[in-house]
């Protein structure tokens, strides 16, 4: 939906009843205002306007439990990861490394292992390359040539995730993937609100720490098929942030591990407000769809409902494109 429309709204009722469920979530808060979901909400005309035309009489106001996470620090509990946690695979993908520096980025966390040092922030790394570089005709011999030329690209490389922020990111305690799953004493769902107010100024780091957990989840969690419930629901809120501006082999890994974390009993939401921003490969597979209104004031926001409109079930009753550009707010098509 468009700016204004309601999906903030929708997005914490939709949270709220999976917490009623059982159901935890991780939510990315880019605008900072899902935290108040932790306090009782209180009745203004408005609210009960509405809950007059729903014919509504029973409503009854809640807070949920909250966990506040802020890779910075600043708004929440430290959302780190050590660089040994996240491994050379997904480091190399994250740095867009070729063949040949992957290789040796391998070496080095090969050679940190062997000898015993251990690689929690980008300062370790970059002590562990110069430490490989001093000794790299030994380790050449030991494992295979390390170019200086690929030592280098990858120093270079590691300066420019330093200054999108990863030397904040980078750190202990490393976070444990299922203190993201948990319920409290009464059995609702934990809604895990992950500050990105400041992180989403920086694309890069965004998507690499929700590429993380991810991650994580897909290694950790076993194959379960179709679940009753899931065990856990995303909400990826400016959804286009995790697809544009990011490096392409970056944005490709994404877009696998979410076409595959179903199988393991997650539940994956895009908060967007033109569809066309999440690409085909994930959008076909998203059988539900919620669209509040869309304006329709340039050639792209037209074929953005024509797109939308055309994914719906046709049924001859209604004329979805009318409907989806004059549907008021707190509205919505719901296909499920």
């Amino acid at each position: 939906g468009a700016t204004g429309t309601g999906k903030t709204v929708t997005l914490k009722v939709l949270t709220e009843g999976l917490s009623d469920a059982g159901v935890p979530t991780i939510l990315a808060d880019v605008k900072g205002d899902l935290a108040n979901i932790s306090k009782p909400g209180e009745i203004n005309d408005k609210l009960q306007e509405r809950l007059n035309e729903l014919g509504i009489s029973n409503f009854e106001f809640k807070n949920y439990p909250v966990n506040m996470w802020d890779v910075y620090g600043e708004k929440g509990i430290p959302l780190r990861v050590t660089v040994s946690e996240m491994g050379p695979l997904m480091l190399s993908k994250i740095l867009d490394l070729n063949d040949t520096q992957m290789g040796v980025l391998n070496i080095i966390f090969k050679v940190a292992d062997s000898e015993g040092l251990l690689l929690i922030d980008l300062k370790d790394l970059k002590q562990v390359i110069t430490f490989v570089n001093d000794n790299r005709d030994e380790i050449s011999k030991n494992y295979g040539n390390v170019a200086s030329q690929s030592l280098s690209a990858i120093s270079r490389k590691l300066l420019f995730i330093e200054d999108a922020g990863g030397d904040l990111f980078f750190g202990e305690p490393a976070i444990d993937i299922n203190d993201l799953v948990r319920t409290d004493a009464s059995g609702r769902g934990i809604v895990n609100i992950l500050n990105a107010s400041k992180l989403i100024s920086n694309p890069l780091l965004y998507s690499m720490l929700l590429l993380y957990l991810l991650s994580e989840i897909y290694e950790n969690f076993p194959e379960v098929g179709d679940l009753e419930k899931p065990k856990l629901v995303f909400f990826f809120d400016e959804a286009h942030l995790l697809f544009n501006n990011t490096p392409s082999i970056l944005k490709d890994k994404i877009i696998q591990v979410v076409r595959l974390v179903r199988s393991k009993g997650v539940g994956v939401f895009f908060i967007t407000q033109n569809p066309l921003d999440v690409p085909e490969e994930v959008s076909s597979q998203l059988s539900n769809r919620i669209v509040h209104q869309l304006r329709a004031y340039s050639p792209k926001e037209l074929k953005a409902i024509n797109a939308v409109a055309d994914t719906f079930r046709q049924d001859g009753s209604i004329n979805l494109k009318e409907e989806i550009i004059n549907l008021r707010t707190g509205e919505a098509i719901v296909s499920f």
